[in-house]
């Protein structure tokens, strides 16, 4: 018997996905502005532009993901709430979030007062939500074996 894994492409795009998160949303977004030089108002400007891409970059992780369950037909097992709560946590954050933490941060870019708002922490509670489910797929992707028997000629 030889096993191999029915969703490697799923198993490498979820781990990738976990690691951009984490080393950006965890360490990029708040270690940036200990740099040396970099402004509040530069900070910001980096960091629009850098979740931006990311917010792309895990579109294209979770739509990979998604291709290789149908693919391999396990759409309606135990991996789809697994797929969907990361998937509903992109959507909140593409359409309300990051355009909300972005009018925000083009507002102190503006020298402009800003009133208190508790929308990092919805940003970042989001966060750890996608990514412990990431990483409980990514288990579940590696115990989803394919044994095949192996026929010697």
């Amino acid at each position: 018997m030889i096993a191999q894994l029915k969703y490697p492409v799923g198993l490498l795009s979820v781990f990738l996905w976990v690691g951009f998160v984490c080393a950006i949303s965890f360490m990029e977004a708040w270690l940036k502005f200990r740099a040396p030089g970099v402004t509040t108002p530069i900070g910001l400007s980096i960091g629009r532009l850098v979740f931006s891409v990311l917010n792309k970059i895990e579109w294209l992780f979770a739509i990979v993901i998604l291709i290789n369950i149908i693919w391999k037909g396990g759409l309606f097992t135990t991996f789809h709430i697994l797929v969907c709560v990361p998937i509903i946590m992109l959507l909140l954050q593409t359409f309300w979030l990051l355009p909300a933490l972005d009018i925000r941060a083009e507002m102190h870019i503006q020298g402009q007062e800003v009133v208190q708002s508790n929308l990092h922490f919805y940003y970042v509670g989001m966060e750890l939500i996608k990514v412990a489910c990431l990483v409980v797929l990514g288990l579940r992707f590696l115990n989803a074996m394919e044994f095949q028997q192996k026929i010697n000629l």
